[in-house]
């Protein structure tokens, strides 16, 4: 299969090129437009309990979506639910990244996903919950974020932090931890960060410029509230 991203920015779509007989697993309600040659199919990754635990532990939908080229190739177009920025990943059957509950836009037929408990204090203070997914095989993986992404890649022993609310995807070379955005309590809280994620290499951290809870919290403000 190949991927371009179409309209890069705020906006974009992705287009997949399927050769007769290939698929790509999507995000259910992802796909903008396809092919009359290609046939949409509802799966369950990892079978009934890989899908119940992303539903009830992630936050993720219950089902992907299988885009199946099934009558001769033929081209898709995707495109995430929010605006910002899609990145396209090759995956080489090593290499395994972790991703955000919202992270996940598509990917080709060999790409294996799974539910990933965090620790107890990760899930508590991160504010991402408890699981996380973990993306492994091989093939394209392709990943959409709120607003732009942005690619930290970190040599062994380099640090960096990250608001949590920001991150989309790591790889799991990269170790971290949970700590205090400031040195006290009351200030890491008064200061808007909270928690950040602190990280250390080798590995590659992508990061998207916006933060959701912000922003839902700024709409909430416009919204007439009943008494």
């Amino acid at each position: 299969m190949k991927s371009e991203i179409l309209y890069p920015g705020a906006f974009p779509m992705v287009r997949v090129d399927l050769a007769s007989g290939e698929s790509i697993k999507a995000e259910s309600g992802a796909m903008v437009a396809a092919a009359p040659t290609i046939d949409v199919e509802s799966k369950m990754e990892g079978g009934l309990l890989g899908a119940l635990s992303r539903k009830m532990l992630t936050g993720e939908k219950f089902f992907f979506q299988t885009l199946r080229a099934t009558r001769g190739a033929g081209e898709v177009l995707l495109a995430p639910t929010v605006p910002g920025d899609i990145v396209i990943l090759e995956l080489d059957g090593v290499n395994e990244y972790l991703v955000q509950k919202d992270g996940f836009l598509a990917g080709a037929e060999g790409v294996k996903i799974e539910s990933r408990m965090q620790s107890l204090s990760r899930g508590l203070l991160g504010g991402e919950g408890f699981f996380i997914l973990r993306i492994s095989g091989r093939g394209q993986l392709i990943l959409n974020s709120f607003g732009a992404v942005h690619k930290l890649e970190l040599k062994p022993e380099q640090e960096y932090v990250v608001d949590n609310a920001h991150l989309v995807a790591w790889t799991a070379t990269t170790s971290y931890s949970i700590e205090k955005a400031a040195a006290g309590w009351i200030a890491s809280f008064t200061s808007g960060e909270g928690f950040v994620c602190r990280f250390r290499g080798p590995g590659v951290v992508y990061i998207q410029s916006r933060n959701p809870g912000g922003f839902g919290a700024w709409i909430r403000q416009f919204i007439p509230v009943s008494e």
